[in-house]
This record gives C-alpha cells, structure tokens and sequence, in this order.
C-alpha cells in the first residue's frame, strides 16, 4: 500500500531528502517554485556531477494566474491556442519576471542567500536544469528520483504538494509515493514527453541571472549605488514634477536651472495636494519662480491668478503680470478685508507674497483669505524666505489657509506618537485624526515636520544652490546668465563700525541713556495699558454687554506676555537711537494720560489692539504707542499723540485731552471701548505712577544732541570717507530712527539720501532709484533721481532687489544674528556683481560686552516677573547664544551664511543627489533605475556613540510611504529621521564595498519588524471617543489587560489569540454600519465584558465586523535596500 503524505501526521520533506540522499539524478514537475524553498534539497542535489544523468531537471508548469485561467477556461471561443516563437519568447520574459519578484518580497536571512548562491551556482553547474511548460498549464506535481538499483530504479511522489516551503512542509497537502514498476514508468514517460515538447523552454540561465543581480548575489554592490537608490526614491515628488510639467516660453531663458527646478516640483506639489509653499531663502528669486508656476497652470489648466502681497510690493507685482503676460489681478494685503468677500471674483490660483504675515489664524485677514479660498476652490501659492520663526504653528497657519485642519492628509507625526505610545494614546490626549494637519500642530519633534513639509513645500538655501548648481572660475562659484554673464556668490564678510561711549563724561547722550538709572526705570515699569487684563473688576457696577465681555476675555488672555514685550522694545529702541527711545517714552507717556482723562472724566476707555505682532519688529517698524491701528493691524500714521517735546504733566494732560477728542470722534471705529467701571482703582494708580517715572527719566536723560552723537559721526564718516563714491544700504528695525537718520545726514551734505519704512507711499520706487540695474529699471531712473543711500527698515526690505549695493550697515544690533543674515540676503541676490558683501555692523567701542550685560539683566528681570512664559521668551526670535554677538565683534568669517543643507526641503535634496550623480555619469540612470529591491551593500563608517555601526534600512509600508530606520548593532533603533539617514548613507562613486556583516540580514529584519510594529501601532483610526469603534476597542483593551496570563478551562491561549486578533482589526478596519449599529444598541443597554465579546466575535464569524479590503490584507510593507555601517580600522578612511 502507498504511504500517504499530508504534511499533518506526515510530512513530505523527509521522504524526499531521504530518497534523494540515494538518488543519482532527479526529475520534478510542479505547479509553482518558490526559489528560496529550494534550500531544504539543495544540498542533496549539490553531490551529484551534474549534465545529463547526473542532475535535476525541473519543470515548472503554472504561468498563468488563477484569474487568467478562469477567463480562458469561460471565453466564447474554443479554438487552440496557436503558440509561435515571438509567444514564446515573450511568455519566457514575463515569468523570468515573475521569477525576479519572487527575490523583493520578505527580508532577507543569511540561509535565504546561501540557497540562492547554491541555486545558481548548481545552474552554472547543470546540476539543475530548470524549464517552463508553454502549451497550456500544467497543475500536476510529481517527483522522480533516480538511482542504480535493480529492484527500484526509479521511486515517485505524486500528489497536491509544489515545491515551495509550504508544499513541503507547512500546509495541508496529499501525496502518495509510487513504487510500483509499471506505475513510475509510465510516469517517467509522462514526464519526458513534456519535457521534450517544443513549447517546453529551458530557462535556467535567466534564472542564474537574475539570482547573480539580485541581493542574492555574489559580487559586492557598490555602496554608492545603494545611497543612489535611495536618493532616487525619495527623489520620487521631485522627479515626478519634472517630468510632468513644462516652463512656458514667454520667460526664454531667464530662469536658472535650480528655479525651473524649483518650479516644475512645486507644480507637482500644487497639482497634487492643491496648495504648495515656495521657501528658498532671500535672494534666490521667489517672486519669478512662482510668476513661473502661475503662468505654467494659466497654460495648462486655463487658471487665472489672484496675487495677494504687502502693499510695498504692490508695482513690483505689476511689473512681472505685465512682463510675463500674466492674467492676474493683484491685490494689497490691506485691502483683502474690504476687497475679497464681495468684490472680488472667483479666480482659481491664489498667490501670497511673504505668506509669513498670515501666521495668525484669528486675524480677520487670516479668516477673509481662508473663506475666499475655500469658497472658490482656489489653489494656493505661498510665498516666504521666513516660513517659521520658533513655532512650527507659524507653517501650520499658512498650510491652514488651503489645508483643512481635520482633512485626511495621508501622513501621521510618527515620532510624536512613538513620544506619546501610540495612535490611542494620541486619540485620548487629542480630539482630532491623526492623520491631519491638526494632529501635526500638536507636535514640536522637527522629523516631524520635515515630513509634512516634503508634501508642501519647496525650499533651497543658498549653500545648496552654490554647492549643486553653479561654475567655478578663479574669482568663485557663479550662475550663468543666457547673455553668457556670469553672477558669482559674493563672500559675506562681517566688520564692525565702532562708537565710543565716555561714561566719565556728563554730555554724552549713549552715556546717559545706557546708565543704570535708565536701565532700572524700565525695568521697574508697570505698563498698566499692556496687561489690562490683571485690573478687570471682579464685580462692576455695571454688568457688561455680550460684546463687551468678548473684549474683556481678549484682554484676560492677554495677561503679563505684553508686559514683556513692551519692556524689550523698549530696550531695542533704546539701542537703536537715542531719539527713537525718547519719542517711544513720550508716546507711552502721553497714551497714559490719555487713559487718565477717561478714568477721571468718567468717559470710556479706547483700547489700542492687544496683539503682540505690533510689538515685533520684523514686521511693524512704527512705535506701537504712535500708531493707530485697528483689529487686523491696519495702520494708520496720522494718530494725533505727536508729543512735540512735551515734558511737564500739565503739557501731556492738555494734549491727551485735546487727544481724546479726536479718538472718541472721527477716529473712534479706531478702537474697541470699554467703561471705566470695568477696571479697578490700580489701573490708574499704575498709569500715572508709570508717566511719573518716565517723566523723571526724561530729566534724567536730557535733550538728544545730535552734534555729540558718535555712532552718528561714525556712520557719516563710512559715507564720505570710507565709501565716498559707492552705495550702502542702511537697516535699522525703527522708522524713527531711519527718519532722525536721513535728516541728520541731509543736514550734513549728504546727497542722494532717502528713508524707506513701513510708511512710504512708494517703497518699490525707492528700490528702483536705489538699484535700477538690478531691477531692469536704468533706463527709467534719470541720474540725479537715483539713489545712493538708502535707509531701510526690515519691514521694507522684503521682495525688494537692492543689489546694486554690496555694502550693507547695521545701525542698530537685531537681538537675533538670523535678522543679521537675512539682512545681508537683501543685496546678496542673483545679479549682485561685487567679489564680497560687506556686513558693517555698530558695537561700543569698549566692545560688545556692554550690550550683552543690557540684554542678560533685561531677561532676567522679565523672567523674574514672570512677564515672558513658555515659547514667548522667543517671541522676538532672540537669540540667547551670545557666543554669536562675540563672533559678530571679532568678525569671524562665515558667520553670516545662511541655514545649511537641514533647512532644504527634502524631495529638493535627494533629487540633486541623484541630479549631480547621473550628469557626472548618465550610465547611473539605467543601472540605479532597474536595481532590484531588497539590495544591499556595506561601507566603512567612523561610528561614534551618536552615529553607531549597524544598518540602514529603507522600506516602503502597507500605507504606501517611505520609511526608514536605522538599527545599530544591538538592534535598537537609532532614528528614523530621513534626512539623517540620507546623509549617514552618503558616499562617493569610490567607496569600497565591503563584505557583508554577519548580523546585516539580522537587523534589517530587526528594523522592518520596528517599522511595521510602529505603523501597525499607528496604524489604525479609531475615530472619535464617542463613537462605536472607539468604545468597543477601550472595552475589549480593558477586558484583555485584565486577562494577563491567568488561564484556565475557558481562557484558552486560543481565546487570547481570537481576542487579539478581533482588537487588531478593530483597530485597523473601519466597521460595517450594520456592526455599529448592532454593538450601539447594546453598549447603551449597558451589556456586561464577557456577552459584548462573545457578540463581536459572532458578527466577526459572519463577516459582518469590519470592512476589509482583501488588497489591504495581500498587501505588503516592502524593502528597498539597506545599507550596512561597518566599523572602520585604524588607518581607514569611510
């Protein structure tokens, strides 16, 4: 009787090995070969001499999927399938492919690879010889083994099993062996005549191939291959765009190749995902490259373009719609508010220049632009070298304007929900998806934002350009012109302009002003007006209107943080200029008085806006206290507080009466009002014990003298003796002090003078008069109009071309170096022509030391005071390090660069990777491009204890996105930041490849294992708390935690298994709506632990739980490639 084989009671596997280990040759047919199950006889196979007689022949019969053969098995038409050589030969390719995706699925382990060796290296051998059956499928599955012996020369296993690890095995099967003579005759003969039909076709070489270029193979990959793989893939959204989208002709060759880069990437981005932010640094050209990628959708897609821009920038915006012939409108920030809700039509772009402005989501030109876009539909062009400060909620604001904060963004902030433990964890903290961008506002891990920001935004700095995009010549790196003109990279080079303060003598203003008197009384001021949020009055006689008491809220919000502000400015306009200082105390003075009259008149108090911005300097150069401005920080110059030298009480009351007058007439739309019964006595107490101490400080400090002002004398000598005949650019952060500036060098005999702030009715045409050449503007700007100094605020120097000047001056001292560096941006811009940028900025003469003193004692007074809280303590984007202020005063080379490559937008960095590899050699393209996944490779690495030896590994998930890990030696994960990984991977095309490390195949499956952990932790959308799905998980979580390890007749291990398995798809499928129904009703019936799960697991049997999608249950996380680090020895160089 034959013994029966069902891989149950008993395997196939021995049977086989044992009757091989006595066979001389063998002839197999199945249905299916998996090549990595080939180790269990590979073995046994090897000892034999191989060609005729003395080898395996392998035939393998399945070629079409079950599918494919149901269709042909139902078609219409029974005819033959007429096989010709073309068939053939295109049959034979398509299952040498299927062949080579065997090889990419799974990790990879040191015995899969020894049997794929084995397996080619029998191949070359012909110790195996492998065919394909053609003619039409063949399902049958039948071993022969061969040997010398008289009595049973040939023995046969016939049944269900193929050769795969599984067939042999694992599985169910049914086989039978065949002893008889007669029997595996006629088997034998069976086998023959198919193994020598015409449509049976030899395909062993091609299976040798392609185990020797895949993982698998012998030779030693070259690492810079393996980084090149990766740079290609995570090149993917630049690549795509590139190829997908044209540059219009109107603009010939006026673009470099980094913008037109930058251009089709960004419209891959916009076309995408509908909105996209175009970041590069000053200087780079943004406002042409986003003209660029307005007019490419104007041509592709018939759209036309809303540009919304600060209003200085207003005529340089027209003058690109018209050059380029754009069909836009453009529109001032200002006017958004009155413009955008009614009078304006749909336009299917919207473009917004220095997008930073909109970082404030309650402001009403925020909320106007957001409901403009989203009624329309518009997509959305964002524009800032600045995108962020110290907050990443700056970013989320202006994605926000296009990106709805619940929608499904198709990324998840991994590295704070590992912080956190999990989606649930997450869930139960944070009542948004996970999966948007609100769940990404909740978290300050910059790997995170790195990846939200690769979907959105485009951003180079000026390193990368200079590295990955220009010549070289003996004077430097340069950007070539069409016209063949070159535009090199100036040096930035920091020198210090120094003015002497005498503290031994009485008439020196800065003497005066930086004393410790000063200090102290700023330091011990109330600003009652800056936190009239601490003087409401708990019970007022007269209870406040609705809208009175949304007023006292916003005030309450406020609290102290505007104390704080209020303080710095003070300090930085006390740095700055003298006269700047004394007009902001004269001001505060005056609007305290003006609060005074109300609270003893009985009048209503007006407040000014209590938003902070105002108090920033990147963005308002005005003294706060001598603008009005409304809600939405709309200015307005014309406020009636002019102080006019006011220095007695009696003068600064009659002024602030004649004041209110004003502000409680025409100008009372101005402000929001609230009675003075709202507030307590101490708010006028504080008000006039504040006036009095500045008033005394006036006193103190004296008329300014401008004749005795040495910075002043300083700067006129750089003009006229240092740079008599060149333009210099000067910044300071107020408009008082450019305007004291411009008039005192007027005063002088300086010629060509002229002030650009906030205020100026025509900032661009002083740009022009200042830098005609760079602004295509020479032959409109007459010589005695041009300009030859120009002083700026930061707030005018955005989008501005200044770079007609190489010289800039710092006249006051940016608390943060970053202000020092975008400065220098503002002439430093493509075109610029001189060899160096010279930085001059203003330090006392006894060096800086000074300075830093002033700023630590003002911290930490308003530490103390708890007057700066959280993130606030940087709201002016200060720097503590001051570190960077010494190197500033000894002029250190290098200092004033800007951000390295980690401020590069990711898909830019890994696409010029690849860029740069394969125009140094093109032959690169076809071989990273048709690389096998699953590849690997090793390279010497200089490890340390933040950069370990171990792997890197580079998977696409079940989601379908890019992950990567790296694992050091213990099989820890170190990061998965993919930046990092990027560069822990970087090397040249001469790196030796080195021979596998024994662990490598270990800790690749050790870092897949980590990736798929965490997005199968991650993995799932729970939904709301309230919901069905989420309650029904929280009970079965409790249930099973309470299980621990008790078992007994009933707790099963299985029990535990089917519990586990039900949670895991609870957690990652949603439920069929019959389910959340059903599971409603009985959760508000208050059913007990035990019935509730024997209920999920009876509409589990059903299929009636979740809704799973068979692709998603095939689909699997799939490696690219992995890099082993390996440790270097003494001598050796990475």
């Amino acid at each position: 009787m034959p013994r029966i084989f069902d891989n149950i009671e008993k395997p196939l596997l021995p049977a086989l090995v044992e009757t091989l280990k006595v066979a001389e040759r063998a002839d197999f047919c199945v249905g299916y070969f998996n090549l990595r199950g080939w180790h269990h006889l590979s073995d046994h196979v090897d000892r034999w001499a191989g060609g005729d007689g003395h080898c395996c022949r392998l035939l393998v019969g399945m070629h079409v999927s079950p599918s494919e053969e149901l269709r042909h098995a139902l078609r219409h038409r029974e005819e033959e399938d007429q096989l010709d050589n073309q068939t053939a030969l295109r049959e034979k390719r398509r299952i040498a492919e299927e062949f080579r995706q065997q090889l990419i699925f799974g990790a990879p382990t040191n015995a899969d690879e020894a049997a794929l060796r084995e397996i080619s290296a029998q191949i070359r051998a012909k110790k195996l010889v492998v065919k394909v059956y053609l003619r039409h499928p063949l399902h049958a599955k039948l071993y022969l083994l061969h040997r010398q012996d008289a009595n049973n020369p040939v023995t046969g296993f016939l049944g269900s099993s193929n050769l795969t690890l599984a067939g042999l095995v694992r599985q169910g099967e049914l086989n039978v062996d065949v002893l008889e003579h007669d029997a595996c005759n006629k088997l034998v003969d069976w086998f023959e005549d198919r193994w020598g039909d015409r449509w049976c076709i030899d395909i062993s070489k091609e299976l040798g191939d392609i185990i020797d270029e895949s993982w698998a193979g012998e030779r030693l990959v070259s690492p810079y291959h393996v980084y090149l793989k990766m740079a290609y893939h995570l090149a993917q959204e630049a690549r795509a765009g590139l190829s997908e989208f044209r540059i219009p002709s109107v603009f010939g060759d006026s673009l470099f190749d980094f913008q037109v880069a930058a251009v089709k990437i960004a419209a891959h981005h916009l076309n995408k995902r509908g909105g996209v932010l175009i970041g590069d640094v000053v200087g780079l050209g943004k406002s042409m490259m986003a003209t660029a990628l307005a007019k490419v959708f104007e041509d592709d897609y018939h759209t036309e373009t809303l540009i919304i821009c600060p209003k200085n920038l207003v005529a340089m915006w027209e003058d690109y719609v018209h050059r380029y012939r754009l069909h836009a409108k453009v529109l001032p920030l200002s006017r958004v508010i009155t413009e955008l809700p009614e009078k304006t039509r749909r336009y299917r772009l919207v473009l917004i220049d220095e997008s930073h402005n909109l970082r404030n989501k309650e402001g009403r030109r925020w909320k106007v632009i957001r409901e403009y876009i989203e009624r329309n539909e518009s997509l959305t062009v964002l524009l800032s070298a600045t995108p962020y400060n110290k907050t990443y909620l700056d970013l989320s604001a202006q994605l926000a304007l296009f990106l709805h904060e619940d929608a499904d963004i198709g990324i998840r902030p991994e590295k704070l929900l590992a912080e956190l433990g999990g989606e649930h964890e997450f869930i139960r903290r944070h009542q948004c998806g996970v999966r948007s961008l609100a769940a990404f506002e909740k978290s300050e891990i910059p790997d995170d934002w790195r990846d939200l920001m690769r979907l959105y935004m485009v951003r180079r700095t000026r390193g990368f350009i200079m590295q990955h995009y220009t010549g070289e010549d003996e004077r430097g790196k340069y950007l070539l012109f069409s016209d063949g003109r070159k535009s090199y990279f100036p040096k930035r080079v920091p020198k210090n302009l120094s003015f002497k303060i005498d503290d031994a003598n009485p008439s020196d203003p800065y003497a005066r002003f930086y004393s410790d008197p000063v200090v102290n009384a700023i330091n011990e001021l109330t600003l009652p007006r800056y936190g009239l949020g601490n003087y409401i009055a708990p019970k007022p006689k007269t209870p406040p209107t609705l809208l009175q008491a949304k007023t006292i809220e916003g005030l309450s919000r406020a609290g102290t943080r505007l104390m704080g502000f209020c303080k710095t400015n003070l300090f930085k306009r006390l740095e700055s200029a003298g006269p700047a200082f004394i007009l902001s105390i004269e001001r505060h003075i005056l609007r305290n008085f003006i609060v005074l009259h109300a609270i003893e008149s009985g009048l209503d108090i007006p407040l000014g806006t209590q938003g902070a911005e105002l108090l920033d300097t990147r963005h308002y150069d005005e003294d706060p206290d001598g603008l009005l401005v409304d809600d939405d920080g709309e200015e307005d110059a014309t406020d009636p507080t002019a102080t006019n030298g006011l220095r007695t009480e009696a003068a600064y009351r009659l002024r602030a009466e004649k004041a209110y007058e004003a502000y409680s007439g025409p100008l009372k739309n101005r402000f929001k009002w609230l009675p003075g019964t709202s507030f307590i006595k101490a708010l006028a107490n504080d008000l006039y014990t504040d006036a009095q101490s500045l008033l005394q400080l006036l006193a103190t400090c004296g008329e300014w003298r401008a004749d005795a002002d040495t910075k002043l004398a300083a700067l006129i000598e750089l003009i006229n003796q240092h740079h008599p005949k060149e333009k210099l650019l000067v910044f300071t952060q107020f408009a008082d002090t450019a305007r004291y500036l411009k008039a005192q060098l007027v005063a002088r005999g300086i010629q060509q003078v002229e002030e650009a702030t906030g205020q100026s009715v025509d900032p661009t045409g002083l740009a022009w008069r200042f830098s005609p050449v760079s602004n295509a503007k020479r032959d409109l700007v007459r010589k005695p109009d041009e300009l030859r100094v120009l002083i700026a605020t930061d707030v005018l120097s955005e989008g501005q071309n200044l770079q007609d000047s190489h010289i800039i001056v710092n006249y006051d001292l940016p608390w943060a170096i970053i202000r020092l560096i975008q400065r220098a941006g503002r002439v430093d811009r493509i075109g610029q022509q001189s060899d160096t940028i010279l930085c001059y900025s203003f330090v006392p003469a006894d060096g800086v030391e000074r300075l830093i003193q002033l700023r630590a004692r003002v911290r930490q007074r308003l530490i103390q005071n708890a007057e700066v809280v959280g993130s606030d303590e940087s709201f002016f984007d200060d720097d503590t390090d001051e570190e960077l202020i010494r190197d500033l005063y000894t002029e250190k080379n290098g200092i004033l660069d800007d951000d390295g490559d980690s401020e590069v937008d990711l898909a830019s960095y890994a696409y010029q990777i690849w860029k740069n590899a394969t125009d140094a050699d093109p032959s690169l393209v076809a071989q990273i491009e048709t690389m096998p996944d699953v590849v690997y490779a090793t390279k010497g690495h200089a490890h340390n204890p933040a950069s370990p030896q171990g792997v890197l590994v580079y998977m696409r998930t079940t989601q379908g996105n890019d992950a990567l890990a790296w694992i050091d030696e213990s099989g820890k994960p170190v990061t998965q930041s993919q930046l990092t990984i990027l560069k822990a991977a970087a090397c040249a095309a001469d790196t030796p490849a080195l021979p596998r490390q024994e662990q490598h195949h270990a800790l690749t499956q050790q870092g897949l294992a980590h990736i798929v952990e965490e997005e199968k932790s991650f993995g799932g959308a729970l939904g709301r708390p309230s919901g069905a799905r989420f309650k029904i998980f929280e009970r079965l979580k409790r249930f099973r935690e309470g299980l621990g390890n008790k078992r007994d007749l009933f707790i099963t291990d299985d029990y535990v298994r089917r519990i586990d398995r039900v949670m895991e798809e609870i957690y990652r499928y949603p439920l069929y709506q019959s389910a959340t129904d059903s599971l409603n009703r009985q959760l508000k019936a208050g059913i007990g632990d035990h019935q509730l799960l024997d209920l999920v697991f009876s509409v589990r049997e059903d299929g009636r739980l979740c809704v799973i999608d068979d692709q998603d249950l095939r689909r699997e996380p799939k490696l690219i490639c992995s890099m082993g680090l390996a440790g270097l020895n003494q001598g050796q160089t990475p």
